[in-house]
């Protein structure tokens, strides 16, 4: 297992548990585990996913830090719907890994791309790293992502990742642990997906498996 902390793994990203939204670093690059994350988590930015400048939402920007990369593949299916069910499913990602890897007081995104069960998971699987002392770094990839609608007008989105070249990172030192990846890098996540009144497409579940033997190369 590469970047995960290594008692507090992936896992316990399941929907259950109201808990609260606890800290997180503190902006001028002052680790505080004892700060709280506003919508649970902390603030910058990444460049638009596909369609932002379209769709005319005022958004707010996620961005990554260098040596930090999420590949997704598969944006475009053809369906106008699906593809921007899909784009903010990208968001969503990037916006609980941007609250993991960016130190901040706030990450905006967070309560802007999930709510509910989603953001108090989200929450717990972001407070993992800082009690565990650990980022990552490298690359993570997205694949095998499809999108269902649901009665009501809900989606899911599953898909997997490929953690193995994504590596623990000491937040203080900032010493890299680079091993072999196993079969426990390879993660099968499904999210349920809600449009809001802004047209959003929010998160409002999230589960997870990790070694999904339906993610295995």
């Amino acid at each position: 297992m590469n970047r995960r902390p290594a008692l507090l793994a992936v896992a316990a990203l399941t929907t259950a548990a109201a808990l609260s939204l606890s800290a997180c670093g503190g902006g001028d690059g002052d680790s505080k585990g004892d700060e709280k994350i506003e919508g649970a988590g902390s603030g910058a930015s990444q460049k638009p996913s596909p369609s932002a400048s379209e769709d005319k939402i005022e958004r707010p920007e996620i961005k990554l830090p260098k040596g930090v990369k999420n590949v997704f593949e598969g944006g475009e299916t053809g369906d106008p719907k699906k593809d921007a069910v899909l784009a903010d499913n990208e968001r969503v990602v990037n916006a609980m890994e941007e609250a993991v890897t960016v130190d901040s007081k706030k990450h905006p995104a967070l309560k802007f791309y999930l709510k509910g069960d989603a953001l108090a998971t989200a929450a717990k699987y972001i407070q993992s790293f800082y009690d565990a002392g650990t980022t990552w770094t490298g690359e993570i990839r997205y694949y095998d992502r499809e999108v269902t609608f649901l009665d009501g007008g809900a989606a899911a989105v599953t898909y997997c990742s490929d953690e193995t070249k994504a590596y623990s990172k000491n937040r203080k030192t900032g010493v890299v642990k680079r091993s072999p990846g196993d079969s426990d890098d390879y993660v099968s996540y499904n999210t349920r997906m809600e449009k809001s009144s802004k047209g959003v497409w929010q998160a409002t579940m999230l589960t997870s498996e990790m070694g999904a033997k339906k993610c295995q190369p």
